[in-house]
This record gives C-alpha cells, sequence and structure tokens, in this order.
C-alpha cells in the first residue's frame, strides 16, 4: 500500500488506543505492516503500552526480529524443522490467534527456544478485499507467496494480509472467541478500511501529478476511488450495529431470566445439531452428506452465538440452514425418522428470533422498570442506517438512566459518540466528493478546492 509513514503511524497508533480503550484488560498493543506480495515482509510500525491513569506509552523500545527492516515471508512461515510463530499462522491462513495458555502455545517463539512462558496475547490478521486493491487483470497476474512445498498461500483468497495486530491482555483475563477478541476482529476490520481509505487517498494525489496530460483517464481513476472509499465508510454503521446487537444480547438475556424455563434459539440450534450428530454416523461419515452435515453445525453453532437482528437471522434460516436440511433429508435416510421433529424446530427456531420484540414478555420481566423495557426492546431491534442516525442519540440516552445495570455500559456510551460523529460526516464527504468529480470531469477547479 502506498501511505506515507506519518500517516501510517497515525492511523495505527489511533487503533491501538481505540482497542486500549474499550478493553479495561488489554496491556499493550502492536501493529505490524504487510506487503508487498510476495515478500511479505512484516515491519512493527508502532507500539503502545498502557500506564497509570490509562495513558500510553509509545515506541518500540525492546529488541524484536520484527523492526525495522523486519522479516520476509520466507523467514517465518511455516517450515518443518524451524520454530512455528504466530505470526506465520496469520498471515498464511488469515485467521486470528489466541494465546489464553501461554504455558502450552505451540506457537510461542520464546516459549520453543527458551521455554520461557509469553503473556497471554491476541493475534488479529487485517484482511482488504484483492478488488478493492487490484483490478482484475492485474490480479490474474500477481505473484502470490509459497509455502515451503511450493504452493501459493493466498490464490484462492477474496483477501490479502494488510497488517496484523496484536493485544496483550493481564493474565487469565482472555479466551479463545471470547468478547474482547471478537471486539478486536471487529476493530481490525475498520483498520483494514482505514489503511485503504489512506491507500485510496494517496493513489488519488499521484493520479492528480499527472492530471495535465491524463485528465480524463485519471478523472475515471479519482471517481471510482472516492466512491469505493465512501462505500468502505459505511463500516461506520456496522460497527454502530454491533454495539446495538450487544444491547440485543444484554436485552434477551433479561428475558432469560425472567423466564428461565423458556427455549431459547441458541437451546434450538443446539439440539438440531444433537440430531445431525446422532445421525453422521449412520451416514457412512464421509463424502459429499459428510461435508454438508459439517457446514450445516457450523452454521448452526455460528447463529446460535451471535446477537443478529431478527431480519438477518430470517434470511440466515431461510438461504442458509434451510436449503442444507432439505439436502440431507432427501439425498440420506438417516434422518427420515427426526424428519418431523426438524421441521418443527425449524417453525419454533423462526419464532424465537422475534422474542424480543414479544410485548408479553416484556410484561414479564418484572425485574426491570417499565420504562426501561418500552426503550430497550425497541431500540436494541434497530437496524441503523444512513438515514437514521439521530436514533443513537436515543439510545445515549437510554445508556444514562441511572437504572440500567449491563457490562461495559461507559465503554459504549464512548464508542458510539465516537462513531455518530463519524457517520454524520458522511452525507457531507459524499456530496464534496460528488462536486469535485463533475467539475474535474468537465475541466474546471473544484469550488470547494478553489
Amino acid at each position: 500500500m502506498i501511505i506515507p509513514n506519518d500517516i501510517l503511524e497515525k492511523t495505527c497508533k489511533d487503533m491501538i488506543e481505540t482497542i486500549l480503550f474499550c478493553l479495561n484488560d488489554a496491556t499493550k498493543g502492536t501493529i505490524y505492516l504487510v506487503g508487498p506480495m510476495p515478500r511479505l515482509q512484516v515491519v512493527r510500525i508502532t507500539s503502545g503500552v498502557r500506564v497509570e491513569d490509562n495513558g500510553i506509552k509509545w515506541g518500540l523500545p525492546e529488541v524484536s526480529d520484527y523492526n525495522y527492516p523486519g522479516k520476509v515471508w520466507e523467514q517465518y512461515q511455516d517450515r518443518p524443522g524451524r520454530v512455528l510463530e504466530a505470526m506465520g499462522w496469520c498471515v498464511e491462513r488469515q485467521k486470528s490467534w489466541t494465546s489464553d495458555d501461554p504455558h502450552r502455545d505451540g506457537r510461542s517463539v520464546r516459549k520453543q527456544v527458551s521455554g520461557e512462558a509469553e503473556d497471554f496475547h491476541h493475534m488479529e490478521p487485517v484482511l482488504v478485499p484483492k478488488s478493492c486493491l487490484y483490478s482484475d487483470q492485474c490480479a490474474s497476474s500477481l505473484e502470490y507467496p509459497l509455502d515451503y512445498s511450493g504452493r501459493p498461500i493466498w490464490n484462492d483468497c477474496e483477501y490479502v494480509v494488510s497488517a496484523v495486530i496484536k493485544i496483550h491482555f493481564r493474565p487469565h483475563t482472555i479466551r479463545l472467541g471470547d468478547r474482547s477478541t471478537k471486539i478486536i476482529k471487529k476493530l481490525s476490520q475498520t483498520l483494514g478500511t482505514e489503511l485503504l481509505s489512506q491507500h485510496v487517498r494517496e493513489t488519488v494525489n499521484e493520479a492528480q501529478r499527472v492530471l495535465s496530460r491524463q485528465r480524463l483517464q485519471s478523472c475515471n481513476v479519482l471517481a471510482h476511488d472516492l466512491r469505493n472509499t465512501l462505500m468502505k465508510m459505511g463500516f461506520v454503521f456496522s460497527a454502530i450495529n454491533a454495539e446495538i446487537s450487544f444491547l440485543r444480547e444484554q436485552w434477551e438475556l433479561q428475558l432469560q431470566k425472567a423466564f428461565p424455563a423458556m427455549e431459547t434459539r441458541k437451546s434450538i440450534l443446539r439440539r438440531l445439531n444433537s440430531i445431525v450428530k446422532l445421525r453422521l454416523p449412520c451416514a457412512n461419515g464421509t463424502g459429499e452428506i459428510a461435508r454438508l452435515a459439517g457446514e450445516l453445525m457450523a452454521e448452526q453453532e455460528e447463529l446460535a452465538d451471535l446477537p443478529v437482528h431478527p431480519q438477518s437471522a430470517k434470511a440466515w434460516l431461510d438461504h442458509r440452514l434451510r436449503p442444507k436440511w432439505q439436502r440431507l433429508l432427501t439425498e440420506c435416510d438417516v434422518w427420515k425418522d427426526d424428519s418431523e421433529e426438524i421441521r418443527e424446530l425449524l417453525n419454533r427456531l423462526e419464532q424465537r428470533f422475534w422474542m424480543g420484540l414479544d410485548e408479553r414478555l416484556a410484561l414479564g420481566v418484572r425485574h426491570l422498570p417499565d420504562d426501561i423495557k418500552a426503550q430497550w426492546s425497541r431500540l436494541a431491534y434497530t437496524d441503523l442506517t444512513v438515514d437514521r442516525v439521530f436514533i443513537v442519540d436515543e439510545i445515549l440516552r437510554f445508556l444514562d438512566h441511572p437504572a440500567l445495570d449491563i457490562p461495559h455500559k461507559q465503554q459504549t456510551k464512548k464508542v458510539l459518540r465516537s462513531l455518530k460523529a463519524l457517520a454524520e460526516m458522511i452525507p457531507e464527504v459524499e456530496e464534496r466528493a460528488n462536486k469535485i468529480i463533475y467539475s474535474l470531469r468537465n475541466g474546471n477547479t473544484p469550488d470547494c478546492c478553489a
């Protein structure tokens, strides 16, 4: 990516500061830049350590193989006979690595070399879609990095790894797949968007320097890049909706507290998975049926753990779960005796998606004041869009209610305020971008730049 060092460092510092701000148990953050292909050189850009009074000390004081000039792919990739590195895992597989038991961390270089355990940490790759960086023609001729056996590692992936985020935690405060790792994963998408936006801006600046002789061509590139950047800025609404989904998760927990015997979405999905597991050995356990059953169980488990909006959950059910169940029931007889229960469970599952909006259930939550129940059930199921940013103000007022007791309440308020400010900027940025594009196409100086 073409990003000046000062802008790159500031972007990385902002991201580390955001993560340390949101996660009280996080003690240190480091961001590594990865690229370009095929060398995939990994260089530490900056590190921030939490200090007293929630301040942050910046710099790269300690010795590290990843300080400039860093390490190239051949030096940290998985290779027989070589110490395994979490960095190699994150880059090659484009998956995160969580060290929630440092004494058994199979990819701790310190543990393997000197026997000394590292601290608790989580590493998250920052993914950027190839389609946002390369044209179809360019993408088809990319030279991909090779694994130790000579196979290209990203040939069939939609993304490239542009950076890796490493966050250290206090002992025993992180575990694989917990909320902290999910927040880091979400914010890594934000960093990917920011890096891409900075890349787009620098690409645009380069195009403007040759505008006098390539005006039409440069203008088309500019129009594409600006609009592409605006599309990527939509991450703001995704981030706000992610915070709203946390409110939704907490509201459904209140319902379960009031009605402990009530059947939930999670219990139904776990029952469906148990049916798959029970009969799968009778289906010979191999081939297409086994693959299909494995995908179905994974998707049902994922849906059970995510507080998605009811409409999104219904779409998930209709387009991902029901078709797979239909195939299992029609292509394999082993689930025939369970077909009636399966269909009944799927129907009840669809009803459970909307339990948070059931006014009768809300009335039964007697441990909460009526005004909190009415607001909570309404705001928790809001799907924020660009023309409904005002709802964030309602959510902030709701979070100020003294009787509302939920985890991370203050952090949620601070994050929502920051995201709201960004969301309110988007229409203005879009209007100015359209004026620039129109003026440049006509060979004029844009009014906003005069």
